[in-house]
């Protein structure tokens, strides 16, 4: 191993951030929540509009690149081949990008928008229910994935073409920051990326992991306790960190394969013993919807009957997407050897996107049919009890329902292990000077266990809104950070006369 190789200030400011805001949370939960209600009126009002503007100028560029001659740039000697399988490049992105927080949201988050329709609809109407089916997928679509995919070029272009082994935020924004990569400005840059990574690692646990506990609940009769979520939480680390320490290759890639396979048999389960035709039906009808409505999804902000749905969801959304972007690019800048940039980025888009949507429409259509026929009252459950109770609840409802909540338990904790595992990666890749193959595995597992600790904090604060509040706080720093990686990849491809 190299002397040096940690870069000590940006590993030491990171690890001191993240035991101060976790005290913080849990010495003083009332004030923290009171806060984070506050900052979130706030920045909805004030600056929420720039994550918007964020997602459809990223769809925009990412055009532009893929169907431009720069498309055609291949990342690594011109007759390389992938660096992986087209299956397992997918399934790494794909499980890398969504983690838990697909089967969540997939599930349920039809139910919020049927009881609060977008575009202020009357609850209960043919068009209310139509896009309450929908929403969801536009906001894990297209502009969602592109949103992950613009810091991939400039990392995958300086790190495949360009030869920098150094996978930093700050690296990929020499071409703008120029002598002052590693100066101050660069550190800033890599530790509001490790920030906001940190505190987005806090959302999607804090989400994912009450949910898997309902199921163990619902399925071996274990109270549902702040406890039981820590146990949970502290058996989904221990698998991210044997992932993480076995190496991309052997760890993160393997799980990912598993993932799928395991998330292919849950779907065509209820696809085939589900409301088959009905699925199929919703599903192409809002595929239809968001083709037709595209422009106006992406830029609708609602300035006048001010219903406050833009804010709660689509900013929120974005503001998640935008968090977890820089981390997700660098990610899959790494895997994407040997692919051109038109690959690149149609294959994250587009099968990021499919991939979303097959879990929106199958599980999310199957909840709706539930609601709808009267089978089950998805939304009653939501208003009553909470989002993983209902999401249990219809899981609960199929052919061998025991048996299913716990496949779709085991499926959530590989989920959140193949987010986990590949963000610990990247952490640790952060805080290294110099990245040859792997980053150095204590350093790995060092991260994967710190990983833990923002969604223990967070779960003691407990409600929906302060974990939407943390995403969209973290994100701030993420927006200025990804319209530098543009103008970053602009400036390299100006110098290089590409």
């Amino acid at each position: 191993m190299k002397k040096n190789v940690l870069d000590w200030p940006t590993f030491v400011l990171t690890f001191g951030f993240l035991v101060v805001i976790c005290s913080t949370i849990f010495l003083y939960p009332n004030q923290t929540e009171v806060w984070l209600d506050q900052a979130h009126t706030l920045l909805m009002d004030k600056i929420g509009i720039l994550y918007l503007w964020v997602g459809f100028l990223s769809v925009l560029f990412l055009c532009w690149i893929a169907f431009s001659r720069y498309g055609r740039i291949k990342l690594g000697p011109k007759h390389e081949k992938p660096a992986f399988s087209t299956f397992s490049w997918i399934s790494m992105l794909f499980c890398a990008g969504i983690g838990g927080g697909v089967i969540y949201w997939g599930t349920i988050e039809w139910a919020y928008y049927y009881a609060t329709p977008p575009f202020g609809l009357d609850a209960g109407t043919a068009e209310a229910i139509e896009w309450s089916a929908t929403y969801g997928m536009f906001h894990s679509g297209p502009t969602a994935w592109a949103i992950y995919c613009l810091p991939a070029i400039p990392m995958a272009y300086l790190y495949h073409v360009k030869g920098k082994k150094i996978l930093k935020i700050s690296e990929a924004c020499q071409p703008i920051l120029k002598h002052h990569t590693n100066g101050f400005l660069g550190k800033a840059i890599d530790l509001m990326f490790m920030f906001g990574l940190l505190g987005a690692s806090g959302t999607t646990l804090g989400l994912s992991i009450p949910m898997i506990s309902a199921g163990i609940h619902r399925v071996l009769g274990v109270p549902h306790t702040y406890l039981l979520d820590i146990v949970i939480l502290l058996i989904c680390t221990i698998i991210f960190s044997i992932s993480v320490y076995s190496g991309l290759s052997k760890g993160i890639k393997r799980l990912s394969d598993i993932n799928v396979y395991l998330a292919i048999f849950l779907l065509a389960f209820v696809f085939i013993l589900g409301p088959t035709v009905f699925i199929l039906k919703m599903t192409t009808n809002s595929i239809g919807l968001i083709a037709d409505h595209f422009i106006r999804l992406n830029t609708w902000i609602d300035p006048i009957m001010n219903t406050g749905f833009p804010e709660k969801w689509t900013l929120f959304y974005w503001a998640w997407w935008i968090v977890f972007a820089p981390f997700i690019g660098l990610f899959i800048a790494k895997i994407s050897r040997g692919r051109t940039l038109k690959q690149m980025i149609l294959g994250a888009v587009g099968f990021g996107s499919l991939g979303c949507w097959l879990f929106y429409s199958i599980l999310g259509n199957y909840g709706l049919y539930l609601q709808l026929n009267d089978l089950l009252q998805v939304s009653t459950i939501l208003e009553v009890a909470n989002g993983p109770e209902a999401i249990v609840s219809i899981i609960h409802s199929l052919p061998f329902g025991d048996f299913i909540v716990l496949l779709f338990s085991v499926l959530s904790i590989i989920f959140i292990a193949t987010t986990y595992d590949t963000s610990s990666y990247m952490l640790a890749a952060v805080t290294q000077n110099q990245v040859d193959d792997d980053p150095v595995r204590w350093n790995r597992l060092f991260w994967a266990f710190g990983l833990a600790l923002p969604p223990t904090a967070l779960m003691f604060i407990g409600g929906l809104k302060a974990l939407q509040t943390v995403t969209i706080i973290a994100a701030l720093p993420s927006v200025f950070i990804l319209v530098l990686l543009a103008f970053s990849f602009l400036r390299i491809i100006d110098q290089d006369r590409l």
